[in-house]
């Protein structure tokens, strides 16, 4: 079975980002939810830590983003659950080149 691990994979266009919405994308089969603030693309895995709720659905807030669930507060820059709840999630590296957002296995 092949790796990903070190590769570059397009993922979208740069232009279909919104900030404060987000976008579900798979890669293989790991679903990632792909978020624009301040003129960034950060993207991390797409399960909440607490009961596995689709991040990609939640609202966004500035660097955040809140799992529909149950509300938990997530950084999308480095994946960390805020406040009193305990855990994070899995962040992937991106790079914007050419109008084109590529994910960066690591």
């Amino acid at each position: 079975m092949e790796t990903l691990q070190g590769k570059k994979i397009y993922i979208m266009d740069y232009d279909e980002l919104e900030p404060h919405l987000s976008k579900e994308v798979l890669v293989g089969e790991q679903s990632i939810a792909v978020f624009l603030t301040e003129g960034e693309v950060h993207a991390i895995e797409n399960n909440c830590p607490h009961k596995g709720g689709p991040l990609s659905q939640g609202l966004v807030s500035g660097k955040y983003v809140f799992c529909p669930l149950h509300d938990w507060k997530i950084d999308v820059t480095d994946g960390v659950v805020q406040g009193a709840d305990e855990g994070c999630v899995k962040t992937f590296e991106t790079t914007v080149e050419d109008g084109a957002v590529y994910l960066i296995y690591s």
